[in-house]
């Protein structure tokens, strides 16, 4: 009778620590998927509305600059029909028009953003900042200028950094883009328009000559430019939900 009981005792102790196992397991797989719905859905939708809100903050912030202008101020005569000054958007880029210059992080406002990328194909509107920290940049759902690389509309390289994953993920379809598309970058009342002209589907992440002034791909020399040119750079991870290489895409600014 001892003896059955103590079997007894010890089938039970096991399924207790059975049952306390599966508990735990069934509670870590519901933090680990509030984890994941959190970073992957949650951060997307926070991120993008903020996006969003930041453009049109910068936008409405344009329209009063060009209603407070000092010619208006001053009674000037409005522009005559025809000429791009008139039009209520901003002005296309043309062969004579002056680049932006790379604003200052004070110039560019708190928020840090100082221009707006529009992607036409993909219907992307995205507001552009300095730098390309996560924390700072990134992560807010920006796409961000690498430190050091021309400014929009300027000869060499506008070379640009967006989450392909999580965080508003930007660029998540920018391997969607082809030969020809429009990469549009409107800052103050000015618009440069880019037009796609080469994609570099993988190279590594240290591979620097991509963002060059004159991009050309240290890793894969057969793939990139070799005269001076004003360009533009787009970089994200690739494949997706991975941050081992980097798909690149190119374009030069539309005289």
């Amino acid at each position: 009778m001892v003896q059955g009981r103590g079997r007894r005792a010890r089938r039970a102790g096991l399924v207790g620590v059975l049952w306390a196992t599966a508990e735990l397991t069934v509670t870590v797989g519901v933090v680990v998927l509030l984890l994941v719905v959190h970073q992957v859905w949650w951060t997307n939708r926070q991120a993008a509305a903020a996006a969003q809100e930041q453009v049109r903050s910068l936008e409405q912030a344009w329209a009063l600059e060009q209603a407070w202008s000092p010619e208006r101020a001053s009674g000037d005569d409005p522009p005559a029909s025809g000429d791009p000054a008139s039009s209520p958007g901003p002005s296309s880029s043309s062969s004579s028009s002056a680049p932006a210059p790379v604003p200052s992080e004070r110039a560019a406002g708190p928020s840090g953003a100082y221009a707006v990328l529009r992607i036409p194909r993909l219907g992307l509107v995205v507001p552009v900042a300095q730098g390309i920290d996560k924390r700072a940049v990134l992560d807010k759902g920006y796409v961000g200028q690498y430190p050091g690389t021309a400014g929009p509309g300027a000869q060499g390289n506008f070379a640009l950094a967006g989450h392909r994953n999580t965080h508003g993920e930007p660029f998540r379809y920018i391997n969607r883009l082809r030969a020809g598309d429009e990469l549009i970058v409107d800052m103050r009342g000015r618009r440069y328009t880019y037009v796609v002209g080469k994609i570099l589907s993988e190279t590594t992440e240290r591979d620097t000559g991509v963002i060059a002034p004159v991009p050309r791909s240290v890793v894969k020399p057969e793939h990139g430019y070799g005269e001076p040119g004003a360009y533009i750079t787009l970089t994200t991870c690739t494949p997706e939900y991975s941050s081992k290489y980097r798909l690149v895409v190119w374009g030069t600014l539309r005289s």
